[in-house]
């Protein structure tokens, strides 16, 4: 399975820009394009029905106008109402190509919209006669097809400065773009479909969508043993607060560590014994952590879910062993407004760091960054030396190389304490049998989105690392 390449406004611009530099039609691209927009609507319509396509005055209006001939010619009732005339070139070409009815229209009196208004050059809040014409869409009640992203979303951020189309499919072309996929943009999309127009494959992007494409889990040997499988420990905080590194550990286990243990004082273990039975435990203080950290059975280590106030000491005692890590929750709280520092730390050692924020702990770690979501993360990455998990429904992954990920999989089920100490104990899972820092990072992410996907509603972090992590592992392998 190859991973699945997403490309800015810009990089598809460029894409298109050197095709037709080698002799490619830009008007047989557009009725491409447009074919797969009019076969989309034509599985949504019934016999004859009616459709309303807005046109814009650019290039996906020109594939509006097509669609609408296509869709025209198939027996459906088709009506324009263009936003502005095209001025020229291919747009204007398809525009002079429809002879049906054009004009205002009722929305609401057709069983399809196709939104052709802008595509994916618009980075301004929608004005005017446009604004009109998508609240009037919105508010119709017909579903809405949009054309290669919905008019009022930001292509690359996924940002909707004034009103946006609220489409029920999106049919786009060569690869999704990233606004298809972080909020709320993606929100606005509904069903994204990929259509393939003849353009040559992305080549060496550094963004893809989460996938298996772009990470393998490992299949252990027959002869294998727990401690090749990698051993991992896991901070265990005070005995008031065990849950979160309880939830890790078991999360670390279940994804394919081979042994597991939680360190901590005896009052925390005593709790812990309580409630596991493979996850091992070890008395020690964030001086005994950093000595059972190097011990050659030890493979990575996991810091942060529940540590409580020896987080910032038992952290560094982990960075400096070397050892591939993951920081989470008060780990990072621990570095509020230390990132240079923090990136120090982190640089001393070759091995794979990762970092877990939600949005509030990112804010705090990194107060300095803005733009985007997929921006911030990949600023962060690069500051820091870590592979940083920007999380949530559109959770982001990026490296200090500049690889990203964005992850589409995470359903609103996963909203619930303890699901991120999950993720952070998958992660480090991976990370112990030996994956790389970006690759373990978005395994993770993606295997915590389909475990929720599985457990719908009533989900609790207990059950992501229970048996359903076991059957999302089992059909990935």
């Amino acid at each position: 399975m190859r991973a699945q390449p997403i490309l800015s406004a810009a990089a598809i611009r460029a894409a298109e820009a050197a095709w037709f530099a080698n002799g490619g039609d830009s008007f047989a691209l557009m009725q491409r394009a447009a074919g797969e927009v009019a076969r989309a609507a034509a599985t949504r319509l019934p016999p004859g029905g009616r459709v309303l396509v807005l046109a814009g005055p650019g290039n996906n209006g020109g594939d509006g106008y097509v669609a609408a001939r296509l869709l025209a010619d198939a027996g459906f009732a088709v009506q324009v109402t263009a936003l502005a005339a095209p001025g020229a070139g291919d747009a204007a070409r398809a525009a002079g190509e429809w002879c049906g009815a054009t004009g205002p229209a009722d929305p609401a009196r057709f069983d399809l919209i196709v939104d052709a208004l802008f595509g994916i050059g618009l980075a301004r809040p929608l004005e005017g006669e446009a604004e009109r014409l998508v609240l009037a869409a919105n508010a119709s009640g017909a579903p809405i097809l949009a054309v290669d992203i919905p008019s009022g979303v930001d292509a690359d951020t996924g940002a909707v400065p004034g009103v946006a189309i609220n489409a029920v499919e999106t049919m786009t072309f060569h690869t999704a773009k990233p606004g298809h996929l972080l909020l709320p943009g993606r929100l606005h999309t509904g069903r994204l479909q990929i259509a393939d127009i003849g353009l040559p494959p992305a080549q060496g992007t550094p963004l893809a969508l989460n996938g298996p494409g772009l990470w393998r889990l490992p299949v252990p040997d027959a002869d294998t043993h727990k401690y090749a499988r990698g051993g991992v420990l896991v901070w265990s905080g005070p005995v008031l607060a065990t849950g979160a590194s309880r939830l890790a550990a078991t999360a670390a286990l279940r994804a394919g560590a081979g042994a597991v243990t939680l360190v901590g004082d005896r009052e925390a273990l005593l709790v812990q014994a309580a409630h596991v039975t493979a996850v091992m435990l070890a008395e020690g203080d964030a001086q005994g952590f950093g000595r059972l950290a190097a011990s050659p059975k030890v493979k990575a280590l996991c810091v942060g879910p529940g540590a409580g106030p020896q987080a910032r000491c038992v952290a560094g005692a982990a960075l400096q062993s070397g050892k591939p890590l993951l920081l989470d929750a008060d780990a990072l709280t621990a570095f509020a407004g230390e990132a240079e520092h923090l990136a120090r730390l982190i640089r001393r050692h070759d091995r794979p760091v990762l970092l877990t924020p939600h949005e509030g702990e990112f804010a705090r770690l990194f107060p300095g960054l803005s733009g985007s979501k997929l921006a911030r993360a990949q600023a962060a990455a690069a500051l820091s030396g870590a592979v940083v998990i920007l999380k949530g429904a559109d959770g982001v992954i990026a490296a200090p190389d500049g690889r990203a990920a964005i992850t589409a999989n995470a359903p609103g089920w996963l909203a619930t304490a303890g699901s991120g100490d999950v993720l952070a104990g998958i992660a480090t899972g991976m990370l112990a049998q030996g994956i790389p820092g970006f690759e373990a990072a978005a395994a993770a992410c993606f295997l915590h989105g389909e475990a929720g996907g599985r457990l719908g509603p009533g989900l609790i972090s207990e059950d992501l690392c229970g048996p359903v992590l076991r059957e999302v592992l089992a059909a990935l392998i």
